[in-house]
């Protein structure tokens, strides 16, 4: 089921919302077609307005949750403007976050007869989850939770691809149906991050695929980035490639020092943290200077972190957002708790 939400999972290109110097009201309540037709542009913000639980049982696709009811819903969407397409259930909800989200000068569509209405049609949904952020000019950015240590990042027209990997237990994910690559980043070679299939169904002939050493030889083709190399994204931003190994004494063979990497993604102004697999490594003090705005950091040992050694790296980094990632079993769910200052958000990245 999952294969066929996806095919037109990233139809939506994230690009900025535009400006709210004049801030004048408008609220539309929009039946399904249009509604489907609205958020396909490029300038659209969609949000569902719905509870978490409700989220996680299906969304429609590319869709950020900001729960209406929620304390900080006035907190996390203060900073949103330009065209947003808002719905909840049956449209109840959906309609007083419209007409709050207008009030501080947004043109927003409001679906009648909230996602209730949208299944009724016969339109996908999916529980792939999505986090929407802005730059300073404006630019929104996507990233959606494949699984595991996979994630999609969508900006300004370009599709970004982490360690794409097709199949891992009952997990599945179809490349083919999805978005192709402008670039694709490994962070080493092991088989839950470097999938030869994935990365066939991802590559065109415009694709930038940056690897490890290690991953290059393996593939025959590829850009080599090692800990340290730097290098500018063509109409895109800039990468540094940073350490990623492991520390406790009989983990080393897992991820020996030198050989894999995380990555510092900036899209215009926003720094993004990959770890990759490591340990909390001292390497991570240094981060805190560079000002990341979201960090993916491990946590399964013995492969990568503990909670305890999860905690300790973020107080390191010191992100704005923190996501918890390639967690498989381990328990992540106390880690937001340890952290007061940053923004832990707990996703599906088993």
């Amino acid at each position: 089921m999952k294969r066929i939400l996806m095919i037109t999972m990233f139809a939506a290109m994230a690009v900025g919302c535009g400006s709210a110097q004049n801030k004048v009201a408008s609220v539309k309540t929009v039946g399904v077609d249009e509604f489907a037709q609205i958020i396909v542009q490029k300038n659209v913000r969609l949000i569902d307005v719905r509870t978490p639980k409700e989220y996680a049982e299906g969304h429609i696709l590319g869709a950020e949750m900001i729960d209406v009811k929620a304390a900080d819903f006035a907190e996390r969407t203060k900073g949103i403007n330009g065209t947003v397409a808002v719905y909840c259930r049956s449209g109840r909800r959906s309609l007083d976050a419209a007409n709050r989200l207008a009030a501080q000068g947004c043109t927003v569509y409001n679906l009648d007869g909230g996602i209730l209405a949208w299944q009724k049609a016969g339109k996908p949904t999916t529980t792939i989850e999505t986090d929407i952020f802005s730059t300073k000019k404006g630019k929104l950015v996507k990233m959606h939770a494949l699984m595991h240590a996979s994630i999609c990042i969508e900006y300004d027209g370009k599709t970004i691809y982490v360690d794409p990997c097709s199949k891992l237990g009952d997990r599945t994910v179809d490349y083919s149906t999805m978005p192709k690559a402008d670039i694709i980043l490994v962070t080493h070679e092991h088989f839950d991050h470097y999938d030869t299939s994935a990365l066939r169904q991802l590559i065109t002939d415009r694709t930038q695929l940056i690897m490890n050493p290690r991953c290059v030889e393996l593939y025959g083709s590829g850009k080599v980035m090692k800990n340290g190399d730097k290098q500018r994204l063509s109409g895109i931003g800039s990468l540094v490639a940073v350490p990623a190994y492991n520390i406790t004494k009989g983990h080393e063979k897992f991820h020996p020092k030198g050989r894999d990497n995380g990555y510092i993604l900036t899209l215009d102004d926003l720094n993004i943290y990959i770890a990759g697999d490591t340990e909390d490594i001292p390497e991570m003090a240094t981060l805190k200077d560079r000002d990341i705005d979201i960090a993916l950091l491990p946590c399964n040992q013995p492969y990568t972190m503990t909670p305890e050694q999860l905690i300790r790296a973020a107080k390191m980094v010191q992100p704005k957002v923190l996501f918890p990632y390639h967690y498989g079993e381990t328990d992540v769910r106390g880690i937001p708790a340890q952290l007061p200052g940053i923004d832990v958000r707990i996703r599906h990245y088993e």
